[in-house]
């Protein structure tokens, strides 16, 4: 892949190399035109300046950039000691850096790579839309894990992806509820943009809902707080409380991931409800802490060590040129606690 240097950025703009550096080091003695000049080629050529001379006089180092979405979220923190693991066993340094919800992701992990010389990167959860020329500006190989469908028009040759069907599991985890007799089912849903993984997972829920025959009630379909952290117990727990403030009645409530769905559990005991007398409630991902809920939470649970060491597996195998880029699919698994009932008197009559 072009890996465009400054000596291109000069030559595009007809200037020398030193005003190219006087623009990206804002010295005051250069024409403003000039500048803009420069930083939109900069821009358009996905030049990353290297602000680390000791990082240009070493050769590449034996690390990884995991650039995370989500932090809120602790199943990614499972996947992340599993990565970290796995790369000490090959003797891999892991920078992990912790990505805003409005931060590119490409962007930062082309500056990620320019200053630290890194040999791979592993997108873990968040949203991803790029175009298949911004991802061709990255020039080690990646992988997306735990990560929203990627757009068709992305070549699959070009990186690789791990991952559930967030979109049948999720399917999956209604359909059980229904069986338990709900029909007024209410879900907490976050990201719920276009190809993320709370997209996938509302689709899941429509999908299940439209099967058994019926209607999606919008006012059950409840959208988080995007000022806070979208996968956040207390996100999970202030959605609650403006479902049951609506007075929409409901008898079981499906939160798109655990940490939700413990948040909920917070309000529904403050409402005095039972769980599940009263209302059964579910999650999605399987993190530890759902065991030791009271009630200890039904889920539907993602095989976290599995995928974490198959991404780690395959990146290694595609930069040390053993494997070619891939796309694994692993099938989740319905853990049925404490939770989830029978629908209650109230919702048979």
């Amino acid at each position: 892949m072009f890996e465009p240097t400054i000596k291109d950025i000069a030559k595009m703009c007809g200037v020398g190399v030193s005003t190219v550096s006087r623009a990206i080091n804002n010295h005051p003695d250069i024409n403003p035109e000039t500048k803009e000049r420069i930083m939109d080629a900069i821009k358009e050529s996905g030049y990353v300046p290297n602000d680390s001379a000791r990082n240009l006089k070493r050769v590449d180092a034996k690390a990884i950039a995991v650039l995370i979405k989500g932090i809120s979220n602790p199943f990614f923190t499972s996947m992340i000691k599993v990565i970290e693991q796995e790369c000490k066993k090959k003797h891999y340094a892991m920078e992990l850096s912790h990505i805003e919800a409005d931060e590119d992701e490409v962007d930062v992990a082309q500056k990620v790579v320019k200053e630290k010389r890194l040999r791979g990167i592993i997108f873990l959860g968040g949203l991803f839309s790029h175009s298949e020329e911004k991802l061709q500006k990255l020039t080690v190989p990646f992988v997306f894990s735990a990560v929203g469908s990627i757009p068709e028009s992305i070549n699959k040759n070009s990186y690789s992806s791990i991952s559930v069907d967030d979109r049948k599991e999720s399917a999956r985890m209604v359909d059980y509820l229904i069986g338990l007799g709900h029909t007024r089912i209410a879900i907490l849903i976050a990201e719920a943009e276009e190809q993320s993984i709370g997209k996938l997972r509302l689709e899941g829920y429509c999908d299940s809902l439209k099967a058994h025959g019926i209607a999606v009630n919008p006012k059950l379909v409840c959208q988080t707080d995007d000022g806070l952290g979208h996968f956040s117990m207390e996100n999970g727990y202030l959605t609650t409380r403006k479902l049951l403030e609506s007075k929409e009645p409901f008898t079981a409530l499906y939160a798109v991931a655990d940490a939700l769905a413990i948040g909920a559990l917070r309000a529904l005991h403050e409402a005095g409800l039972e769980v599940p007398g009263d209302v059964s409630i579910a999650g999605y991902d399987g993190i530890d802490m759902a065991n030791y809920t009271v009630p200890s939470l039904t889920t539907m649970h993602q095989p976290v060590e599995e995928m974490a060491k198959a991404t780690t597996k395959l990146l290694f195998n595609i930069i040390a040129g053993r494997a070619e880029h891939q796309h694994i699919t692993y099938k989740a698994e319905l853990v049925i606690k404490e939770s989830t009932d029978y629908a209650a008197r109230t919702e048979k009559s």
